[in-house]
C-alpha cells in the first residue's frame, strides 16, 4: 500500500496504517468516523446487495487499522446480519498501547437493533473478547429482551425506533469515544443528519457493477463538506480520508 496524497506520501505498513487513521481525544465528545465503499459507478454493494462482493483486500486492511484503537463498532443489526460479522478480538501487538490509553482490550461491538432478530448465540456475539452491546426501543419484544440480556448488554431507549444520536450519546456515557460506524446506509443516514459525523473513510473500488442492488437514503437537512486528508492506494483501490471541514472556515472562504 502507498500514500499516494497526505502527510507521509510513500509505502505504508501496518503501523504506518493504523496511525494513518489517528483518533483525537473523546473526554468531551465522541469521534464518529464512518466506514465506507463505492464502485466506480456508485454502489455501494454488489449483485448479492453486500458490500464485501464490492471491496478487497486494501480495503479490509484499513477497516482492521481503524478498528485497531477504537472503542466500539457501531453497525446496524440488518447489516451485520447480511454481511456476516465476525467476533470483535484482541491483538496481542495491540494490548499496551490500548491499556495506556485506557482501553479495553478490544472494541465493543455495538448493534441497533429494533426487532432483536439477531444471532445471539453465534461468533460475532458469543465469541467476542469484550461484551456486545444491543440497542433497541422499550417497545421491544419482553421475551427476546429477557432472552438477550443473558448474552448481551441490552439498552432500551425510548421511543418506536432506535435514535441514532441517542446510541451515540449513550456510548460516549460508557467512556466509549472512538466509534466506528460500520453501517448500513439508513444508521449512517442517521448519523450524518445529526450531524455527528466527524470522519468519512470511503474506499473506491475499481469496479461498475450497477446501482441496483444499493438502497436509496433520505436527503440530509443540510449538506456536509468534508476535507481531504489522505489518499491510499493498493491492488487498484484508492481509500480516502476526510474529516469534517471546520464550519468557521467554511464562512471564512464564502465571503
Amino acid at each position: 500500500m502507498r500514500m499516494l496524497h497526505g502527510p507521509t506520501p510513500g509505502p505504508v505498513d501496518d503501523d504506518d496504517l493504523a496511525d494513518a487513521y489517528p483518533w483525537p481525544d473523546t473526554t468531551e465528545r465522541p469521534y464518529v468516523r464512518a466506514m465506507m465503499v463505492s464502485t466506480l459507478d456508485g454502489a455501494a454493494a454488489g449483485d448479492d446487495g453486500l458490500s464485501g462482493s464490492v471491496s478487497g483486500g486494501a480495503d479490509r486492511a484499513v477497516l482492521r487499522a481503524v478498528r485497531r484503537f477504537a472503542d466500539v463498532v457501531l453497525v446496524g443489526g440488518g447489516t451485520m446480519k447480511a454481511e456476516g460479522y465476525g467476533p470483535l478480538r484482541a491483538r496481542d501487538e495491540d494490548a499496551a498501547r490500548r491499556e495506556q490509553q485506557g482501553q479495553a482490550k478490544a472494541p465493543v461491538l455495538a448493534v441497533v437493533s429494533g426487532s432483536l432478530a439477531l444471532p445471539l448465540g453465534e461468533g460475532s456475539f458469543a465469541d467476542s473478547d469484550v461484551t456486545p452491546i444491543v440497542f433497541t426501543t422499550e417497545k421491544a419484544d419482553p421475551t427476546k429482551v429477557d432472552d438477550a440480556r443473558k448474552r448481551v448488554q441490552v439498552v432500551q431507549l425510548p421511543g418506536e425506533r432506535v435514535d441514532a444520536a441517542t446510541v451515540i450519546d449513550q456510548l460516549h456515557r460508557k467512556g466509549l469515544g472512538r466509534i466506528v460506524c460500520e453501517g448500513g446506509p439508513g444508521l449512517l443516514n442517521q448519523v450524518t443528519d445529526a450531524g455527528l459525523l466527524d470522519e468519512a473513510d470511503i474506499t473506491v473500488s475499481p469496479m461498475l457493477v450497477g446501482t441496483e442492488k444499493t438502497p436509496d437514503t433520505p436527503m440530509l437537512k443540510d449538506p456536509t463538506k468534508f476535507e481531504l486528508q489522505h489518499v491510499l492506494t493498493a491492488e487498484e483501490f484508492l481509500m480516502l480520508r476526510y474529516t469534517k471541514a471546520d464550519p468557521s472556515k467554511q464562512q471564512g472562504d464564502d465571503q
